[in-house]
């Protein structure tokens, strides 16, 4: 069988296809608090994300009183016993679930998250994806807000907005 110059390409394209993906961006490292020493700045950088301009500062302030609830209980549990080998398998459970929890909230409200759509622009009728942050996104959201209450506000006078 012989092979033309297409022919070469697509093998050796094949071959350069795994070295490709290696390069792609990798995540940032995750943080491993397995003692006292270890979850104090961790808990104080969180605290840090949440402010305006940080990570984290589009959490609402129920899921802020949620996370620092369960960061004083994460704190408590490690001033107990030090370290997670030191706990016994019910205090494990329990760090464990305010962790999850915590987690959960900071992947909702990183604004660093990417979020993609696959939507067709308008006046056109090829779909094409979109990728934004999620601070991005929120920014505008609030943008959005803002200029529609000066407008209601412009339109109609202050004594007939109710809200």
């Amino acid at each position: 069988m012989k092979l033309g110059k297409d022919g070469i390409f697509v093998v050796l394209m094949a071959l350069l296809l795994p070295l490709a993906s290696s390069h792609a961006k990798e995540s940032a490292p995750t943080v491993k608090a397995d003692s006292r020493e270890t979850f104090m700045p961790v808990a104080d950088n969180v605290r840090e994300e949440m402010r305006a301009g940080g990570r984290f500062e589009f959490v609402t302030a129920q899921e802020r009183g949620t996370i620092d609830k369960d960061l004083g209980q994460m704190q408590a549990l490690f001033d107990k016993f030090n370290t997670v080998d030191g706990m016994d398998l019910a205090t494990k459970i329990q760090l464990y679930n305010a962790q999850s929890e915590v987690n959960a909230i900071l992947t909702r409200r990183d604004g660093d998250r990417e979020i993609c759509e696959y939507a067709t622009p308008t006046g056109s009728n090829i779909p094409k994806t979109t990728c934004r942050k999620y601070s991005d996104i929120e920014r505008n959201r609030r943008a959005t807000e803002v200029m529609k209450d000066n407008m209601l506000h412009t339109i109609l006078p202050s004594d007939r907005v109710s809200h």
